[in-house]
């Protein structure tokens, strides 16, 4: 009969401690966000309620026909994008007061009025007709990306060029308005995404995507230029441009759109590019970019972007944004109704790598937009927007919500723990045999709901590789 040594027993400690980290307790379960706000229908702040009668009499406010697309934060106001994807969008940028107390279908402000939405005269098309994404920079500018297309899902028209404009936050000024040169619009192209690198207010760029015709634009605040870039990694991977969302299926076809930046200490940025219909994560320094003659050389540039790995199965990714305290970057998963993330000082980019953020088929079903403000608090959107746009929206359902959480809750517990070190080799290979080796599920391998969906057969084989271990150095010890 054998003893444990005193080696062992304290081999035996070391491993339940060890085993403590990787096996399942619902304290460490991962969703932490909670839904700030909600919405069945979008409602505005009219100047008067007779206003209101006339806006919904004439049809210039449809209430079904509106959704929010894309989201910003920047101090107490957080800023929604609502593109006139259909008629009936009487303003399609707004916000609401983050001091308001109501969570429940809050009112929008008009941003940054009324009279920037509305037409002058029929010849004229407003100041802003139709964004999808926007940016608040550093320096108090609100950048906003228009596509200036009316009636996508109707009868479409392109009321003006794509055009970037950029408001004064501290007065909602109109700093400028800069139209995209024609070569920069293609047969098929659509802006539909944003990303600004304001380390030097006064030397600022923006980098807006084209998904239609996949291509980037670079446009230089100090300059006031802008040029066009090309490149393989920006178009689509026909394998991956089938998506099924809560029994909707359909396909989208759709390029360059998930941009993301990190600043580096050479002055310079990397930016992290996606397609829409892809499972890969690709790279960028913004040094090739910014250079316009090197940038637009395709043959000469080709090799300066980079790729990094994939998502997996199911891993499309729209919108994506980094941490800049953290490095962390978040994704939009909207076949997976979920948001994932990748802390970017991490070498490795594949499904383990990733973290699971959160994951809902009730609150987070197609998110559509993602963000982190100054405070360090990550925000999302979800709206149902395959829903909107393939079948139609039920006004006694929660349609739009809007979920937050600090950062370091978000990230808790997942692959994207900053206060998690490196694990011995050993705890490695327990962490690979505790996770399900048949999975699939791109966003929730490499965290802690992987080790939750651990199997009865993956725990028996780290007993029987524990109790090996044991013994061996139980008979180590009787020898010496």
């Amino acid at each position: 009969m054998y003893r444990c040594s005193r080696a062992a027993l304290m081999l035996v400690a070391t491993v339940s401690c060890w085993l403590m980290v990787l096996l399942p307790r619902q304290a460490l379960a991962n969703d932490n966000l909670r839904v700030a706000y909600q919405w069945s229908e979008i409602d505005f702040e009219f100047s008067s309620a007779a206003d209101r009668q006339e806006a919904l009499g004439s049809k210039r406010y449809i209430p079904a026909n509106v959704i929010p697309v894309g989201l910003e934060v920047y101090k107490k106001r957080l800023f929604l994008t609502l593109p006139r994807w259909k008629e009936g969008i009487p303003a399609s940028l707004a916000y609401i007061n983050l001091n308001e107390t109501t969570t429940q279908s809050p009112r929008l402000h008009p941003y940054p009025s009324w009279s920037a939405h509305k037409r002058i005269n029929e010849a004229d098309a407003p100041e802003i007709v139709s964004p999808f994404r926007i940016r608040a920079d550093r320096c108090g500018r609100l950048w906003v990306l228009d596509t200036g297309v009316e009636e996508l899902l109707g009868n479409t028209t392109i009321s003006s060029p794509t055009s970037l404009l950029v408001y004064d936050l501290h007065n909602d000024n109109l700093l400028r308005r800069y139209s995209f040169p024609a070569d920069h619009l293609k047969e098929n192209s659509f802006y539909a995404n944003i990303a600004v690198e304001d380390t030097d207010c006064e030397d600022t760029f923006a980098y807006s995507a084209d998904l239609g015709s996949p291509g980037l634009v670079v446009y230089s605040w100090k300059q006031q230029e802008s040029w066009r870039i090309k490149h393989h990694y920006f178009h689509p991977d026909p394998l991956a441009g089938n998506y099924n969302i809560s029994g909707i299926n359909f396909q989208w076809d759709d390029g360059l759109f998930g941009i993301a930046l990190k600043p580096q200490p050479d002055g310079y940025s990397t930016l992290f590019f996606h397609p829409l219909s892809s499972l890969n994560e690709f790279s960028v320094s913004t040094k090739v970019l910014r250079n316009q003659t090197y940038a637009t050389d395709a043959a000469a540039n080709y090799h300066e972007f980079k790729v990094l790995g994939s998502r997996g199965p199911n891993g499309q990714a729209g919108v994506a944004f980094v941490d800049q305290k953290t490095g962390v970057i978040f994704y939009a998963l909207p076949n997976l109704n979920a948001v994932t993330c990748w802390k970017t000082s991490n070498r490795a980019y594949t499904i383990k790598s990733l973290g699971r953020v959160y994951m809902s088929t009730v609150d987070m079903v197609f998110p559509n937009d993602v963000k982190v403000d100054d405070e360090g608090n990550l925000w999302v959107l979800s709206d149902r927007l395959h829903q909107y746009m393939y079948d139609s929206l039920n006004r006694n359902d929660t349609n739009f919500r809007i979920l937050t959480a600090t950062v370091k809750d978000a990230i808790q517990n997942t692959a994207c723990d900053t206060n998690i070190k490196p694990l011995p080799d050993i705890i490695t290979n327990l962490g690979d045999i505790l996770r399900p080796s048949t999975s699939t599920i791109a966003p929730k391998s490499g965290s802690s709901a992987a080790v939750i969906r651990q199997s009865s057969t993956g725990l028996a084989t780290v007993l029987v590789i524990l109790f090996t271990t044991l013994l061996s150095t139980t008979h180590v010890s009787r020898i010496s």
